[in-house]
């Protein structure tokens, strides 16, 4: 049984035990038994009255479970529907007690967190609310009412976070612009004279709305004033070109241009109006000496005839050129070619100083080419001599790649202004081709004239026999030893010739005619036909190159040299 069944059970015991006394008191007063009736009926409505009021209680407390029950799941249902939340699922056999203090709990979960989501919405709705202000933006668009969502207050977040790096960046692009804007002010004298200029450059970076209008009008305004400034900027360079030729021209002091000195940079109104005052003054000048200026103008057009390969048709064909009829129109006209040259040249600068740089490269491989052939390099001892060999060697290689570089450059502006380049008057790689050429040929007959001074030599030599180039002292008798191979830069000095008692016509006829049986007497040497040719090696050899090679075929050949002397009796054989 349950405790409550047994405690019922003892009450119906207490109960019965104090009627039972009541009898038993009643019985010992010797109360009547319709009064020992009345008596008892008056209990039993006391007791039954108090039943009935604790049952009513009871009952009461039950229909108001069960009203706070259907209230806590009809807002239950509301709240989970508000909140996007599943519906509370309720235990199964749950007493009216349980299942009203789930509800209840459950319920004061899910109020917690409308409220907490409502107090987020309004305070991220201010925060936009002021981004917007700034940025001159409509507000995201969110129910007031209505409870967000987890994923709405996420996207709210995120739009914040937008707006947030917007206004940044918009800020940040104000200030710098404005910054900008100010500067430009300052160089061009320029006052505000718009409220919005005026908001601009104001202290207070919070005047302007940051709305995509403003920053737009900021950049235009800008842009106008960068305009401006370019067009400033334009002028006084043109203006300041215009005074230093002058001043050049006119050969004007330096204590003169120092007065105009502080104008020579910036662009301000005033710095205009300074350098325009100057022109002026220097333009009044030029008409006082315009012989003088017409004449330093020609020597800059002949400059940069030059410069752009001008040949001498070409040149006759600015006819002002040869007048000497000194006016202003001739001046006109002089600096009005030589600005059409100035134009031409530096659309085509990057043509014109390659043409330059191979023109330069081709007269120093031509210069080194004539050292290569003059017999006197050897006596180089500087070392120049190795250094211009490996100088001509690298033009060897570099002339040909840089012509090919240079053709690919003619045709492509040839295709591009669709006309044909012209240096001197002529097609450039016909010139270069031309001068390649007449370099060989010139080659070429240095090459025969080289072989019939070296017939005509050898001729001589086998004769008339070798003439001693220096003379030398008497040499002291020894053993033989074989002769040395000088080094490159060295003179190869001739024996020196031992004198002997004069000879008759017939012995220097003989002597003649030993040479050209196959021995010569030369300086006391006994030499045969091959090194007697290599006498000649320092006269006859045109490069560095050729000397070597027949310096080293000289070394090779086995000739056996023997000293001749009056005195000697035991001559080697």
């Amino acid at each position: 049984m349950r405790k409550s069944e047994v405690l019922a059970a003892e009450s119906v015991a207490c109960l019965n035990k104090a009627l039972s006394r009541l009898r038993d008191i009643w019985e010992e007063i010797g109360i009547l038994e319709h009064q020992r009736m009345e008596r008892t009926e008056v209990v039993k409505k006391h007791i039954k009255s108090l039943l009935d009021m604790m049952i009513a209680e009871e009952e009461s407390l039950k229909e108001r479970l069960l009203k706070n029950i259907a209230l806590c799941r009809k807002e239950l249902k509301t709240l989970c529907q508000e909140l996007n939340l599943p519906s509370f699922e309720e235990k199964e056999n749950s007493t009216i007690l349980e299942l009203e203090s789930a509800l209840r709990t459950r319920l004061k979960v899910l109020s917690k967190q409308k409220d907490e989501r409502m107090e987020e919405v309004k305070t991220l709705k201010k925060q936009e609310q002021d981004l917007c202000d700034i940025l001159c933006k409509k507000p995201y668009y969110i129910d007031n009412e209505a409870v967000p969502s987890l994923e709405e207050l996420d996207q709210f977040r995120q739009h914040l976070a937008a707006l947030t790096a917007e206004k940044d960046c918009r800020k940040a692009e104000f200030i710098s612009t404005k910054r900008q804007i100010i500067l430009c002010m300052e160089e061009l004298d320029h006052l505000p004279d718009t409220s919005f200029e005026r908001d601009v450059v104001s202290e207070d970076e919070e005047a302007i709305c940051l709305s995509t209008e403003n920053i737009a009008a900021l950049k235009q305004l800008l842009h106008q004033l960068e305009e401006q400034k370019s067009k400033n900027e334009a002028i006084c360079t043109e203006l300041r070109s215009k005074i230093t030729a002058l001043w050049d021209r006119l050969q004007i002091p330096d204590e003169d241009r120092d007065a105009i000195t502080i104008h020579m940079t910036g662009s301000k109104p005033t710095t205009i109006k300074a350098l325009q005052t100057e022109l002026e003054r220097l333009d009044e000048l030029k008409l006082q000496n315009i012989k003088q200026v017409v004449q330093k103008v020609r020597t800059e057009l002949t400059v940069y005839w030059d410069k752009c390969f001008y040949n001498e048709e070409q040149r006759k064909n600015f006819a002002p050129f040869f007048d000497e009829e000194y006016s202003e129109d001739l001046l006109y006209q002089h600096d009005a070619e030589l600005l059409r040259l100035k134009q031409y040249y530096e659309v085509h600068k990057e043509l014109f100083e390659s043409v330059q740089k191979w023109e330069e490269s081709w007269k120093l491989y031509l210069d080194l080419e004539r050292k290569a052939t003059d017999p006197n390099r050897f006596t180089n001892r500087g070392g120049n001599l190795l250094k211009e060999e490996k100088q001509r060697a690298k033009l060897q290689k570099s002339l040909p790649k840089l012509e090919e570089e240079l053709k690919a450059h003619i045709e492509a502006w040839e295709q591009e202004h669709e006309k044909e380049f012209f240096v001197n008057g002529r097609k450039l790689m016909d010139y270069v081709a031309e001068q390649w050429e007449l370099h060989h040929q010139e080659k070429e007959k240095e090459k025969q004239e080289r072989q019939m001074k070296k017939t005509r030599q050898t001729e001589e030599e086998m004769l008339f026999g070798s003439v001693p180039k220096t003379p030398g002292k008497r040499r002291i008798l020894g053993p033989t030893t074989p002769s040395k191979i000088r080094k490159p830069g060295q003179i190869v000095r001739t024996p020196h010739v031992i004198k002997t008692p004069k000879k008759g016509p017939l012995e220097r006829n003989k002597e003649n005619m030993s040479q050209l049986n196959g021995t010569a007497l030369s300086g006391g040497f006994l030499q045969t036909t091959p090194a007697q040719c290599n006498l000649a090696i320092n006269s006859v050899a045109s490069t560095y190159s050729e000397f070597a090679r027949e310096l080293s075929e000289a070394s090779r050949s086995n000739t056996n040299t023997r000293i001749l002397n009056s005195t000697t009796t035991n001559i080697p054989s």
